[in-house]
């Protein structure tokens, strides 16, 4: 069986999945919209887990339990800032994927959801980052049948229409 790759529209913190992605800034200590909403959803014993992680590089991929989320477990990953385009920014956005997916696996975990990562505070365009998300996954599943189910959830309205001009 291959996996499936759903595109949806909701809170990312009320999915119940195997692990829910996180696009953070490389402190891992909170930032953004979606990393704050994951943050208060969790609940405190998350912020115990980051600080003893020491951090994350752009492009790398950390894993904490969900603690008050229904989802069983967090993948953390850093996203490049958007500069112009030409400054490895799709490499370092294919590698948070990468590195995302091959966590998952070796955590065993059948069912993913990611946002639309690096789109927020990191300025990523959506409709590059998500073509970015879409050919990451194919690739990385193309030799894998681990993950069963990948979910890529639009926050809002433009996104979730973007995602679906572009699926």
């Amino acid at each position: 069986m291959s996996t499936i790759v759903k595109i949806i529209m909701g809170d990312i913190t009320k999915l119940q999945v195997d692990a829910i992605v996180n696009g953070a800034n490389s402190t891992l200590l909170g930032g953004g919209a979606i990393d704050a909403a994951i943050h208060k959803a969790a609940g405190p014993k998350l912020m115990e887990d980051l600080k003893s992680l020491g951090g994350c590089k752009t492009g790398e991929a950390k894993i904490t339990d969900g603690h008050d989320l229904l989802a069983k477990k967090i993948i953390h990953t850093v996203p490049p800032v958007w500069i112009d385009g030409n400054s490895l920014e799709e490499e370092d956005l294919i590698n948070c994927y990468k590195n995302s997916l091959e966590l998952a696996i070796r955590n065993k975990l059948k069912t993913v959801a990611f946002p639309a990562i690096g789109t927020g505070a990191f300025r990523f365009p959506v409709e590059r980052a998500f073509q970015v998300a879409l050919e990451s996954i194919r690739k990385f599943t193309g030799y894998s049948e681990a993950i069963d189910e990948i979910f890529l959830v639009a926050f809002d309205q433009e996104t979730f229409e973007i995602f679906k001009k572009n699926f």
